[in-house]
């Protein structure tokens, strides 16, 4: 089991502190949100809150490091935040973490607790993999608007994920598109860690563990294989 991700030379140079963790999991048993997924949204919410003693999540050095990196490539992090920061807005209110289904909410509950983005894919759904890039803007990127499939394009030089058929998931980490997006029927599934200095890379380990162990908590029988951090260099 190993998926294939790639992060480009110049996605890089833009960010020489990026690393990222992935889990890769098949044997998976998705569905509805359950009191149980709710119960792990809570108390993430409840540990996110202790981890920013009262500071806004954009003072948070992992956050403003990211904001810094969306700067970087003419994206404005107040308006497209990074999925982190955008869920841990959402875990301070009164209306709390959205639940989706199980295994989002569990990821979803991972990212806020260490306030890190992570984005879940299904395998069976990515074609050849998956790549970090600067795109050039003639890629598709695959959405929805009103209840109807658009084809939007990234802007040139945005930092996306992409496989062979097109943008999978926007402005790095702020919007995925449902093509590949983990749903009920969902098996298999590629979960990516994606930190910046300075936060330690032993932190997005720790997440990582985490995570793999709820996968295995929730779907009895799954095989989960966590690979190690690629280096930031």
């Amino acid at each position: 089991m190993t998926f294939p991700l790639t992060v480009s030379d110049e996605v890089r140079a833009l960010a020489p502190g990026f690393t990222h963790v992935a889990v890769e999991a098949h044997g998976l048993v998705n569905g509805p949100s359950t009191d149980a997924g709710a119960a792990l949204l809570d108390d993430a919410a409840r540990r996110l809150a202790a981890r920013l003693d009262g500071r806004a999540p954009h003072e948070d050095p992992h956050m403003a490091a990211w904001r810094e990196v969306y700067t970087a490539f003419g994206s404005k992090p107040s308006r497209t935040r990074n999925s982190a920061e955008a869920l841990a807005r959402r875990a301070l209110t009164d209306a709390g973490l959205p639940r989706i289904n199980l295994l989002v909410d569990i990821y979803n509950a991972v990212s806020v607790a260490h306030l890190i983005p992570v984005g879940g894919e299904d395998i069976d759904h990515v074609q050849g993999g998956m790549r970090l890039v600067r795109a050039t803007g003639d890629e598709d990127f695959v959405t929805a608007a009103g209840g109807e499939e658009v084809v939007e394009r990234p802007d040139a030089g945005e930092v996306v994920w992409r496989d062979d058929a097109g943008v999978t998931c926007r402005r790095w980490n702020w919007r995925q598109g449902p093509r590949t997006r983990l749903t009920e029927a969902t098996v298999s599934g590629i979960f990516l860690l994606e930190t910046l200095a300075p936060m330690p890379v032993a932190e997005a380990e720790r997440a990582a563990a985490e995570l793999a162990g709820l996968l295995e908590k929730f779907s009895p029988g799954a095989r989960v294989t966590v690979h190690a951090a690629e280096p930031a260099r």
